[in-house]
């Protein structure tokens, strides 16, 4: 490998624009080049990152040591095939696909030729999610709110794909036990495809997670509410800011004190936090925090969502 990781980004529409322009201010990295089916897209991104444009991410082989791919999902598969037989490190766009059986494929395509294959679920880097993490031992229930006002960045996904997945990645990395049974409705409202969606995930342990996405909402909520025996943390993704309420005992009285305590997070970027820790892994051979298997884990979870949805639609004769 180069002494500067060489990489190149396929894709490069809304997100994988952000990719190129942090690969190219990173000082151990060189940005190769940029790839998109939209020649004046990849054009202006690439005169913003200053690195080339190529015609195809095949064109890239032999030039680069890793790649991030940025595109629809249901392109991964084609775009990652040829670059993982390459051998190239990949950070792949979640979700992972969009099906289980592509996603199985991709993820034994990377364990073949031993690449790092990180799958994006950006929100793992996110400084309050890690800072909740560390707060918490055994939740008892999980409360998500993941809603947002419409946009036309994602219409060919729903909204289980495009934002509920974020917290099913998360409340799996939370919960350390199997799920036992899935609930989910939802309903298109905007698009041909389920725009707004809840799901109740029930743990072996016990544990419930009770998980809403709208990109229908007339105004953005990012929060997320752990309840333990005991304690409650309640983590704010706007403002980066950790709730937490306890009880502590007062001698001589029946009832405890219920004890409050804001922790504001230091901000970062996650998107920086998650390439950064990508080209750590593939530098060091370390292994990804959101591996394939990971990404693989939420993806059947939400492909569970969905499906329980559309036969609820389904009955009722939408």
């Amino acid at each position: 490998m180069a002494k500067r990781l060489r990489v190149g980004v396929v894709g490069v529409g809304y997100l994988g624009r952000y990719h190129a322009l942090i690969y190219s201010r990173m000082p151990d990295v060189e940005l190769v080049g940029v790839v998109d089916i939209d020649p004046a897209a990849a054009a202006k991104v690439a005169a913003e990152a200053g690195c080339p444009v190529f015609n195809s991410g095949e064109s890239l082989l032999g030039r680069v040591d890793a790649v991030s791919v940025v595109v629809p999902t249901s392109a991964h598969l084609e775009e990652a095939r040829p670059l993982l037989r390459a051998g190239i490190h990949m950070l792949l766009e979640k979700p992972i696909a969009s099906t289980l059986e592509e996603g199985e494929e991709i993820v034994r395509l990377a364990e073949e030729a031993g690449v790092i294959l990180q799958i994006g679920h950006l929100e793992r880097f996110n400084a309050g999610v890690m800072a909740l993490a560390e707060r918490i031992a055994r939740p008892r229930f999980i409360e998500a709110h993941r809603m947002s006002g419409f946009s036309t960045r994602a219409t060919d996904v729903d909204v289980v794909s495009d934002l509920m997945i974020h917290d099913i990645d998360i409340i799996l990395s939370l919960v350390k036990s199997e799920i036992t049974a899935i609930s989910a409705v939802g309903t298109p409202v905007l698009t041909a495809h389920v725009d707004i969606a809840n799901a109740r995930l029930e743990f072996a342990n016990g544990t419930v997670a009770n998980v809403i996405a709208s990109r229908v909402s007339g105004k953005t909520m990012r929060r997320f509410r752990v309840f333990e025996e005991n304690r409650y943390e309640s983590l704010d993704f706007i403002d980066q800011r950790i709730d937490t309420a306890y009880p502590k005992a007062r001698p001589g009285e029946r009832w405890p004190e219920v004890v409050t305590d804001r922790v504001n997070v230091k901000p970062v970027k996650p998107l920086d936090a998650e390439i950064a820790a990508f080209v750590n892994s593939v530098r060091n051979g370390t292994p990804p925090l959101v591996d394939g298997h990971v990404g693989q884990a939420a993806l059947t979870v939400a492909l569970k969502v969905k499906s329980q949805i559309l036969a609820r639609l389904e009955r009722s004769g939408y």
